[in-house]
């Protein structure tokens, strides 16, 4: 099931405060409320998609956990060797954007690179989860890029700048809560041209092992997102240019690029 959080487009009535819906061809049946709190029950409006705005399916209401070499090609891509544990950052919550938002290349960075990436979207607290309980704490997933100033990643010695700047977490388009990951693959494009493309079975640490390494350190909040890394063929972006990231089973999330 794919949930979406929208708004209306402009011309197609009053905006107002964003709702959620499951999205059903293509149309939105709206939900009461947030489905992480509230469940699933529905109204009786459907909204085309075509009038909705998606936005981020989630804002986290504390953290975005991030695992950084993840893959083996992105490692060995930039030299250096493969963590033996989860390897993890943090990312403010105002870095996440959602679908066609801008990403925003600041003016302290020279080289701004996209990293496509699954993300896990937590639905309970979640604290010592055993990797055999994982699937019970996991609401769905969703599309992220892990958005990246690499010069400064490189001369600030450790990652929360370079990582952590407004509009540097695109998520969406939606939250599939039924989501085979071992079934399925990321895929980059800028510009059309694709840059990325890997199955997740090449992750080094699964789904599991993340999300039970990362509860033993923080106790993790309904909303809160894991990104689990990202594949080789990173790549710089530009003012102009238009990054998509594509998850077979999910969808695509697409931003353009300012700067």
């Amino acid at each position: 099931m794919k949930i979406a959080r929208f708004s209306m487009r402009s011309g197609s009535g009053a905006a107002g405060d964003p709702r959620f819906g499951i999205v059903d061809g293509d149309e939105l049946v709206v939900l009461k409320g947030d489905p992480m709190f509230a469940g699933f029950e529905t109204t009786d409006e459907r909204v085309p998609l075509s009038e909705a705005k998606l936005l981020a399916p989630v804002i986290p209401r504390s953290k975005v956990v991030a695992v950084g070499k993840n893959f083996v090609d992105h490692v060995a891509e930039f030299g250096g060797e493969v963590p033996k544990e989860p390897l993890l950052f943090l990312k403010p919550n105002t870095s996440v954007i959602g679908p066609g938002d801008a990403i925003v290349v600041p003016r302290q960075s020279k080289r701004v690179d996209f990293e496509g990436e699954l993300a896990i979207v937590i639905g309970s607290i979640a604290r010592n989860v055993a990797e055999a309980d994982v699937d019970s704490v996991i609401f769905g997933y969703t599309i992220a890029n892990d958005v990246t100033a690499r010069d400064l990643q490189k001369s600030d010695g450790q990652w929360a700048r370079a990582k952590g700047f407004d509009t540097f977490c695109p998520l969406g388009p939606v939250i599939e809560t039924e989501f085979e990951v071992a079934a399925n693959t990321v895929q980059s494009r800028l510009n059309g041209e694709s840059r990325q493309s890997a199955p997740f079975t090449d992750m080094v640490h699964s789904v599991a092992s993340i999300v039970a390494y990362v509860s033993a350190a923080f106790t993790l909040l309904p909303g809160d997102v894991i990104l689990t890394g990202t594949p080789a063929g990173v790549g710089r972006m530009v003012d102009g240019d238009v990054i998509e990231i594509e998850i077979s089973g999910i969808g695509i999330l697409s931003n353009p690029v300012r700067g």
